[in-house]
């Protein structure tokens, strides 16, 4: 007899079915419904969230945990929005991928489908609760939830208003659903539920990802932690240098896109690692290197994980490298393939590092916070995905949809 989180399951692969086959103009007024229902839930969205940040202090809870977890008014008219904008984009539940018509008469089509369910596996952070809701609705999929005890109040009361939404809009309210009571243990079953759960993607700490990526039987896309880097080159303009790197590592420190490595190049090093240490430092940035720095006093020592740290706090390291292929190989040993960015006047030092760094997103003069669905155009994101897959950076709509061949006869056999 199936227990109730094998029901719950078995509940999301039925709601996958009707998804996979609801018009796109259901499917979308699910989600603009979803953003009414948001904005509309407001009070009881910030009265749950508030008890979360209070417990999540209590718990001593990281300041970075800290501000994913929070949820303000501002942050949940963006939800909102965010949702409206998904709600706009086009459908590729259905897209012709690539067409031919055989010898034999066959006409063949490669056409794009929803995987079916989706399980996500995730820590603080409540926006992604919607994010991820819409995105799986927007292309046709149900999603399974587990967002992690942090955010277990502000979580439910955004499933709960979301479910009321769907099941207004004629879908089936187990499109979306959560697996929180069941704790830690929920989790680890999601991971072996193959058969009823399509995919999984783990967003969150290295620790988090590297247990579902060891331990889950259910296929995963990996999204990985962010130990991005910005190489300020020999033919960098300080200026714009100093500007972007104060962005990438100060507009908000608490996210896998952030700065975590300024590389110099040594020729420019006595002149720029000084500004740049000022600058940070007057931003309230704690600099980290693994010994003296030209022109700069009292830094502290590099993180536990050393070059690989990922701070997600108001600290960088700073290193001085000979040349472009010194920080080339820098990043790539050290990096976690996800944003890297070089800044440079020189087009060829550019075009070298843009083929050479392997990252899902790699930039010439642009600060590395751009790296986000949002930005990019896809609404929102069901996560950064670093692994050399189908799906590589961030993860829209497209993403989560797989393939299938139809084929069109008319009586023919094969000799």
């Amino acid at each position: 007899m199936a227990d109730d989180f094998e029901t719950l399951l078995t509940e999301s692969k039925r709601a996958s079915r009707a998804l996979g086959i609801a018009p796109a103009e259901r499917r979308h007024a699910a989600i603009e419904a979803i953003a009414d229902a948001i904005e509309a839930s407001a009070d009881r969205i910030l009265e749950a969230n508030a008890e979360d940040l209070e417990r999540g202090r209590a718990a001593g809870l990281a300041s970075g945990l800290l501000d994913r977890l929070l949820l303000d008014s501002g942050r949940i008219t963006g939800l909102a929005a965010a949702a409206r904008a998904l709600a706009a984009l086009p459908d590729p539940v259905g897209e012709h991928l690539r067409e031919r018509t055989l010898p034999n008469g066959l006409e063949l089509t490669e056409v794009r489908v929803p995987f079916g369910v989706i399980g996500v596996i995730y820590e603080a952070r409540p926006n992604v609760t919607v994010d991820l809701a819409c995105i799986a609705l927007g292309s046709g999929n149900a999603v399974v939830l587990r967002g992690g005890s942090a955010a277990e109040r502000t979580n439910a009361v955004l499933v709960d208003a979301m479910q009321a939404a769907i099941d207004g809009a004629g879908l089936p309210r187990a499109a979306v659903q959560t697996i929180d009571r069941f704790g830690r243990d929920g989790a680890g079953r999601l991971m072996r539920a193959r058969g009823l759960v399509d995919l999984l993607v783990p967003r969150g700490s290295a620790a988090l990802i590297e247990r579902v990526v060891t331990e889950s039987t259910v296929p995963v896309i990996e999204t990985g932690a962010g130990v991005v880097h910005a190489f300020v080159d020999r033919d960098a303009s300080l200026p714009m240098a100093l500007e972007i790197i104060l962005n990438a590592k100060t507009q908000r420190t608490s996210v896998c896109n952030a700065l975590e490595t300024v590389l110099v190049h040594r020729d420019i090093a006595d002149a720029a690692v000084p500004a740049l240490a000022e600058a940070l430092r007057g931003a309230g940035v704690t600099i980290h290197a693994d010994g003296p720095l030209p022109g700069v006093s009292a830094t502290e020592p590099l993180g536990e994980g050393g070059w690989s740290t990922e701070h997600l706090s108001m600290d960088v390291a700073i290193g001085v490298v000979d040349d472009l292929d010194a920080a080339i190989n820098h990043v790539n040993t050290y990096g976690t393939h996800h944003t890297d960015t070089i800044v440079t006047g020189d087009a060829d030092a550019a075009a070298r590092f843009l083929a050479e760094v392997d990252s899902a997103v790699v930039m010439h003069n642009a600060s590395t916070r751009f790296t986000d669905g949002g930005e990019f155009g896809f609404g929102a994101e069901v996560g950064i995905s670093t692994q050399k897959s189908h799906a590589r950076g961030p993860m829209g709509l497209p993403e989560l949809t797989s393939t299938k061949w139809i084929v069109r006869g008319t009586g023919q056999v094969r000799a």
